[in-house]
């Protein structure tokens, strides 16, 4: 069985998600990786679009500031890029998530079968079904709270480069168009410029 890990922030970086699945420290993180079990590539990588809306929150140990959420109650589009990977390094890839080790298998049954299966209270331990695609489920995580619940945060400069990187590298968006996306996400709104993020992806 294959399914799509379907990412909408700073896994849009393939490098990024490299470090999930083969180990090591992304740019500008303040954490290294072990990496998945199943070291294998993904099988397929594509862009793909998410209804719902995308803010940032919390604080992130990794790479200070807010990290991204995603919100299917807001009425508005998100970028993402799906992976075809095996359910074995989905779990890895959220086990690292939630700083633990990447050592079992999830049961993804109540995920498959309903849409959504809550692991634990963790920022990212609400899974969610977003669709399907080329008779795949795509499957990612969020928190367990709406963007309603908690206040937003606006995120580092390192990590809001790997999300832009990550866009311009799968959809083909130049700086400009990046950053007009990224600036109107809330958290990232009123904090950060659209020339200040757009001269980050440039640089």
């Amino acid at each position: 069985m294959l399914l799509w890990y379907v990412s909408y922030g700073s896994n849009l970086s393939a490098a990024r998600f490299g470090c999930y699945l083969y180990g090591g420290r992304p740019t500008g993180a303040r954490r290294t990786y072990p990496g998945c079990r199943d070291r294998s590539a993904p099988r397929r990588t594509e862009p793909a679009w998410l209804p719902g809306g995308v803010y940032f929150a919390t604080e992130s140990p990794t790479w200070t500031g807010g990290v991204a959420f995603l919100d299917a109650t807001i009425a508005d589009a998100v970028a993402a890029r799906r992976y075809l990977v095996t359910p074995g390094q989905f779990a890895d890839v959220v086990a690292q998530e939630m700083r633990r080790p990447p050592q079992a298998d999830l049961d993804l049954t109540e995920l498959l079968d309903t849409g959504r299966q809550r692991l634990g209270g963790g920022r990212y331990e609400t899974l969610v079904r977003v669709g399907e695609h080329a008779g795949f489920p795509m499957v990612t995580f969020t928190a367990p709270w709406s963007l309603s619940d908690v206040d937003t945060r606006a995120p580092s400069a390192a990590y809001l480069r790997m999300i832009g990187l990550g866009l311009m590298e799968t959809h083909g968006w130049d700086p400009l168009r990046t950053a007009d996306y990224l600036c109107a996400r809330p958290g990232a709104a009123g904090h950060w410029s659209v020339d200040e993020v757009s001269s980050l992806l440039s640089s």
